[in-house]
């Protein structure tokens, strides 16, 4: 299970500094943009994506800033920051070798990638 969290995880961090690198966002917004966006595919919780947040944030990839919504509510956005969005070149060719590696393994064993 170990492999599949790590999995998870960078699909997350993959996901959500591509958001970021469109427009700062908030996790609500974030989780909700995932789950439209792969048609129910992808179901990832608010846990997941703060957690997610957090450690990005720790990691000076991106950074938080508050901002008043109606007359006393207060939403936390997050902003892609240019180490942030260093990483997030690294991990989307990382990702694109990866699935393209997957596909070949499959078509050549015989079995349609794409199925």
């Amino acid at each position: 299970m170990a492999y599949k969290n790590s999995l998870i995880t960078g699909i997350t961090d993959l996901l959500v500094l591509s958001m970021l690198d469109r427009q700062d966002s908030y996790v609500y917004e974030i989780t909700k943009s995932i789950s439209d966006n792969s048609d129910g595919l992808l179901s990832i919780s608010h846990n997941t994506v703060y957690t997610a947040t957090y450690k990005l944030e720790e990691e000076n990839m991106i950074s938080e800033y508050s901002k008043l919504v109606g007359k006393k509510r207060t939403r936390v956005y997050y902003h892609l920051e240019p180490r942030g969005k260093e990483h997030l070149k690294k991990i989307s060719s990382d990702y694109s070798k990866m699935t393209e590696g997957v596909r070949r393994v499959l078509a050549s064993l015989g079995g349609d990638a794409n199925e």
